[in-house]
């Protein structure tokens, strides 16, 4: 399975079935190109409250698992940087989704992790259970759906900055997982449950997604979130805000980001919008108190990525901010994944850094790293880092 990682697809002619439709955006198109239902209703989630230790943080299991929740899919990231979509001559398979990105991101710095969700029964649909399985990743979760393909995802980077994504999904096998088809006991073996945005967009996925984050949540998990903004997915921006802010209070980690203009070093690890300005309707993402804003009692640490700046923390008790590595960039995708893998992996064994700022400075320089070095190559999961590579990133950048 190896070659398939770096296997080259040139495009000639695309044939999509009647179950597919080609989404596009370039630039600011308007959310009415992608797919959506004609309408989505999306209530306010109320949780029971989860058993707290004498530290204040939920009692959870012995086990350091992380189970990641949602989509995966496959990136085709062009060959060569720095062209549109259309001019690029050939383009790099590289499987990817945020979800599946952290899971393997986990295993591959020597965590536990395992995935929860839906592919096409079709050759790239084995492909990328074939790539948890090699990356040591548990997918008794993992479902497969004869009707729907796997999510494709075209990404490129062009000269002038501009970001252009071009989506096959109408409806992509990850949008129709069901609440029927969720692995229960995966779920409660989970010490972290982590989870995006994407699958609360349509159903049966978005009912499925609020059953498994109660059923970790009763089984005592710590329940993670990174909002993952794509805005051109959602019907419209308000029902994107409405949807993300739906289950913001329920989550003890969650991890935000804002806007930072590329150069020639590691950018923002988000695609192009910038969630902290978009979740407060326009107030200043580098303004603590505006932060502040979105922090909820049930919060134990919200986190802010900012490229090759670092990122910022902030708790109860302190908040700071932790630089970046400056690294040369191929390709962005996958860098915000590969942060968060790098956290939640000190997290999972030991939850205590949530109330030690030394140490969780020490665990964010750590997920610096790994957002860093993923971007030096093309692709998500080809790309993620492992423990000893982040160590030595880190012994070279102290050097």
């Amino acid at each position: 399975m190896a070659a398939l990682h770096s296997t080259a697809f040139c495009l000639g002619s695309v044939a999509l079935s009647s179950r597919q439709e080609l989404s596009f955006r370039r630039g600011n198109v308007k959310a009415s190109a992608f797919f959506c239902p004609s309408s989505v209703s999306i209530p306010q989630l109320s949780f029971q409250s989860k058993a707290l230790g004498g530290d204040g943080l939920p009692e959870t299991k012995d086990s350091s698992l992380v189970v990641c929740f949602g989509e995966m899919l496959i990136d085709f990231v062009p060959t060569i940087s720095g062209l549109s979509l259309a001019d690029a001559p050939a383009f790099k398979k590289a499987p990817g989704g945020a979800p599946a990105n952290v899971a393997v991101g986990i295993a591959r710095l020597g965590g536990s992790s395992a995935f929860i969700g839906k592919v096409g029964e079709d050759e790239f649909g084995y492909m990328l259970a074939e790539i948890l399985k090699e990356n040591n990743v548990n997918s008794e979760g993992m479902r497969f759906d004869a009707g729907a393909r796997t999510a494709l995802a075209f990404v490129t980077l062009r000269s002038d900055g501009e970001r252009e994504f071009m989506f096959y999904r109408n409806p992509s096998a990850d949008m129709l997982l069901q609440e029927a088809e969720l692995d229960l006991d995966l779920i409660r073996k989970a010490k972290i449950f982590h989870y995006g945005s994407i699958s609360l967009i349509t159903e049966p996925c978005k009912s499925a997604h609020i059953a498994a984050a109660k059923a970790a949540r009763d089984a005592g998990a710590v329940l993670s979130y990174d909002p993952n903004l794509r805005l051109p997915l959602w019907p419209s921006a308000e029902s994107a805000r409405e949807g993300i802010l739906s289950i913001w209070d329920t989550a003890d980690i969650i991890k935000a980001s804002t806007l930072v203009h590329f150069g020639n070093c590691f950018p923002s690890p988000n695609i192009s919008e910038e969630e902290i300005s978009f979740l407060t309707k326009g107030e200043d993402p580098y303004d603590d108190a505006v932060v502040r804003k979105l922090c909820h009692p049930n919060h134990k640490l919200l986190l802010v990525t900012e490229g090759a700046e670092g990122c910022r923390y902030y708790t109860k008790e302190f908040n700071g901010r932790v630089k970046g590595l400056k690294v040369d960039a191929v390709d962005t995708t996958g860098a915000g994944d590969a942060f968060v893998a790098g956290i939640l992996s000190q997290l999972a064994k030991d939850l205590s850094l949530l109330q030690n700022e030394d140490r969780l400075r020490e665990a964010l320089k750590f997920a610096n790293a790994c957002g860093a070095l993923t971007v030096k190559e093309r692709g998500a999961i080809p790309a993620l880092p492992t423990r000893e590579a982040v160590h030595d990133a880190i012994l070279h950048s102290v050097g």
